[in-house]
């Protein structure tokens, strides 16, 4: 019996982009580990995860934050206006995620990072699978071409509407 990806929900997920003093927007290269739940093609995205039952977005943003990058140092500065959704390709269905969703429901966060770099930590806590082999900061406007090709348009939907807040800090 195989599944149809209308017969099955999106993932509620959040993501989180993080902006340095600079205006330059933090990502991590995804551990060889995870590429086979979403696909080869882009090997970096911003921090992005699941919300837990009963959980408060800005919450499950800032827990999946601290989880895959250690950042704590960090003010919220918007939210998404609204929730941005990606079917996985056709191969992915059944298979990502146990076969549960067809893709994801995204609602985006923008933070500004006011740590040092060194507090950036990419290892997963408590002895976990970590979700980043490496990370750097890039410009908003380079986020797109990194990634995974179905992930791209929310991508660039997130982008645009965090662009102006993508801005080095004045002093």
């Amino acid at each position: 019996m195989s599944t149809s990806a209308s017969d099955l929900p999106y993932r509620p997920c959040v993501g989180v982009m993080a902006i340095n003093r600079h205006g330059n927007v933090w990502v991590g290269r995804r551990a060889d580990a995870r590429f086979h739940n979403e696909g080869r093609g882009g090997s970096w995205q911003m921090p992005q995860g699941g919300i837990d039952a009963g959980e408060d977005p800005a919450q499950a943003a800032l827990r999946e934050l601290r989880e895959e990058t250690g950042m704590q140092s960090i003010a919220i500065l918007a939210q998404s206006p609204r929730w941005y959704t990606y079917d996985l390709p056709p191969e992915l269905i059944g298979k990502a995620w146990g076969g549960r969703y067809r893709g994801q429901s995204q609602l985006w966060f923008a933070v500004r990072f006011l740590g040092a770099d060194s507090e950036i930590d990419i290892a997963a806590p408590h002895g976990a699978e970590a979700e980043f082999d490496a990370w750097k900061w890039v410009a908003i406007d380079a986020l797109a071409a990194l990634i995974v090709p179905f992930k791209r348009e929310v991508y660039a939907q997130v982008a645009s509407a965090f662009a102006h807040l993508a801005q080095p800090l004045r002093n």
